[in-house]
Order: structure tokens, then C-alpha cells, then sequence
């Protein structure tokens, strides 16, 4: 049966990012590292190919030179089960990285990523006050790191 494995480009660093990415998420490893042989286009015995697994999920990282670069057209989704979670992941992924609105933050090799409190913020969002929802809403375009707490306290009025 066919599987998706998500492929993110990198310049060089796909060696690094794997090895970063390992490191923060459980039940992760590196399965496979790949060569760049006399065909190329890299340097002979550079690393062209890491296949890892996140956490279950299957990814491949690719040296493939400069020609491409990440955008915040895609992202990584990190559903978290509480704030916890969201800070762990948080201050691992900024280090060296961005953060930007709404449980954004760039990581230091450029990827996008959204550390999300899933359960409270999918009640939130499809609350049937429409009032609590947006006020909600509006306290999550002003935060960077969501804040649990935060955004209950602003749905309710508070």
C-alpha cells in the first residue's frame, strides 16, 4: 500500500536538521543516510539522502543545493495535548529559529512549523457562541506561543 513521506530540501544541513529533529521528538531515528556517488550533482561522499521518522512518521530529507528554499506555504503541524507539550516544543524548535503569530515559529533551518494545544483550541474555535470563538480568535493574533490559559480566559470574557 502506497505511504506518504513528507521531503524537505535543504541546501546542506539535511544531516543536521534530521539529527535536530531526532532529538526533540520521541520515538524518533534516523533509518538511513545516503551517498552521493560519482553520478551527483553534490560532492562525491556527501550526504544526499537522510530517511528518519518523527514520532511514527516518515520523512526524507534531501541535500539538493541552493535552487529551493522553505516558505510558509507549508508547515508542520505539532498537535499538542497541553501547554506542556506546546512550551516543550515551543523553546526547542525557536532555538535558533523565529517565532512568528498565531503558533507559528520558523525552526533554525527554515522550516515552518504550528505548535498547537489541540483539543482546547479545536472547542474554542468551534464553540457555538460565536462570541466566545472570536474573542478567542482575537486573542490568538496577538500571541505568538499560544497560551491555554490565555485564550480560555479570553473566550470567556475575562
Amino acid at each position: 500500500m502506497a505511504r506518504v513521506t513528507t521531503n524537505l530540501w535543504f541546501n546542506t544541513e539535511g544531516l543536521d536538521a534530521a539529527e535536530f529533529y531526532v532529538s526533540v521528538f520521541p520515538n524518533s531515528e534516523i533509518r538511513t543516510i545516503h551517498y552521493y556517488r560519482s553520478a551527483g550533482p553534490g560532492p562525491v561522499g556527501s550526504v544526499f539522502l537522510v530517511d528518519f521518522v518523527l514520532d511514527g512518521q516518515d520523512y526524507t530529507a534531501i541535500n539538493g543545493g541552493p535552487h529551493h528554499e522553505f516558505n510558509d506555504a507549508i508547515s508542520l503541524l505539532i498537535n499538542c495535548a497541553d501547554q506542556a507539550e506546546v512550551d516543550y516544543y515551543w523553546e526547542k524548535l525557536t532555538d535558533g529559529g523565529q517565532e512568528m503569530q498565531c503558533g507559528w515559529l520558523k525552526d533554525r533551518f527554515g522550516v515552518s512549523w504550528q505548535v498547537v494545544p489541540t483539543a482546547p483550541l479545536a472547542d474554542m474555535m468551534s464553540d457555538p457562541d460565536e462570541d466566545r470563538t472570536f474573542r478567542a480568535m482575537q486573542a490568538m493574533f496577538g500571541m505568538k506561543k499560544l497560551d491555554i490559559a490565555a485564550l480560555r480566559a479570553a473566550a470567556d470574557g475575562m
